[in-house]
């Protein structure tokens, strides 16, 4: 029996927000989406055209918070880059850079709703 990764989800407030932050940040696109017909959520899965890994962003009609409780957050997702330098410059740019690990020659950036994303170089 082998398993395969197929996705991750980020639970999201403001859809239009993380999205357009994604593409942005990421360079992260809409690969396909799924609408419950009444308008009660909206699932949109996000692809870097390189890998069949997908970021699936869950919008929930009802939900009446401001925030998810992300706990102690302990948890990312890393994305590799050819060219940190450029990659960092932009983040920065972005603020949305949240701690870095100069010694490691990593750093972590925040999306909209707090989850943390790792930047790593590209091997």
């Amino acid at each position: 029996m082998k398993f395969t990764f197929v996705h991750n989800n980020f639970n999201v407030v403001n859809l239009d927000k993380s999205l357009a932050f994604y593409k942005e940040a990421l360079g992260l696109v809409e690969d396909h989406r799924k609408e419950k017909e009444d308008g009660s959520f909206i699932l949109v899965y996000l692809g870097d055209g390189q890998t069949k890994h997908l970021l699936e962003l869950t919008w929930l009609r009802d939900w009446e918070k401001d925030s998810y409780n992300l706990g102690d957050n302990e948890f990312h997702l890393a994305f590799a880059v050819e060219d940190i330098e450029a990659a960092h410059a932009l983040h920065e740019k972005m603020g949305c850079i949240c701690y870095e690990n100069k010694a490691m020659g990593i750093y972590f950036i925040t999306d909209p709703d707090g989850y943390w994303l790792e930047i790593v170089p590209a091997k």
